[in-house]
């Protein structure tokens, strides 16, 4: 069984922000996916990481926390799959509110096959 460990979870505000002001963005109905691929040394701590997000704008703290419970999973499924040079941010949407997991999943590869951000050997 697969397990997302905290250590690739982003947690400073300045990885956020960095991500979301310099990575490219892909969206669907579902999530707004940041892509951010750095190759230098300031960038290390945050090569293979992912950060979740979702705005208050989706509802209470229960369907906040429902959008990113569907996020996560989404990525822990296939985090293998994904290079170790980028670093991921997940953006809940509206759409996520109602969608099954198995949509987001699906919608989650679509994305990161279009960034690019899977890897080739997979």
């Amino acid at each position: 069984m697969l397990t997302l460990p905290r250590k690739r979870m982003l947690k400073r505000r300045s990885d956020f922000q960095k991500v979301y002001r310099v990575g490219r963005s892909y969206a669907n109905r579902y999530f707004v996916l940041y892509v951010f691929v750095r190759k230098d040394e300031e960038a290390a701590r945050m090569k293979g990481r992912i950060g979740f997000a979702a705005g208050k704008k989706l509802g209470c703290a229960v369907v906040r926390n429902r959008v990113k419970r569907l996020l996560r999973e989404a990525y822990r499924q296939h985090q293998d799959a994904i290079r170790d040079d980028v670093a991921l941010l997940m953006v809940g949407r509206r759409g996520a509110v109602e969608a099954s997991g198995t949509e987001v999943e699906r919608s989650f590869l679509r994305l990161a096959r279009k960034a690019g951000a899977l890897r080739e050997d997979v």
